[in-house]
């Protein structure tokens, strides 16, 4: 499983990054994070507001930081 975070490297976007680290720790699954932040690489996504979440190459949200437990449910 591939997870990516967009976002330029704002507060919000290093938080969601640690809650998908948390995320993923907790489901106990094996997954790769990386963080897209090029500002071309973010618009390939068709995203416009950061932080985003990407899973599996599918735009899960947009402009928010989601809980550990919501990008969990995300997962499964």
């Amino acid at each position: 499983m591939k997870i990516q975070i967009l976002g330029t490297g704002c507060p919000k976007c290093k938080q969601l990054m640690q809650h998908a680290e948390e995320a993923v720790k907790a489901a106990g699954i094996d997954a790769r994070i990386e963080k897209v932040e090029q500002i071309n690489e973010i618009m390939k996504f068709g995203v416009m507001m950061t932080p985003a979440l990407v899973i599996d190459g599918e735009v899960k949200s947009v402009g928010k930081v989601l809980s550990p437990e919501a990008i969990r449910g995300m997962l499964q």
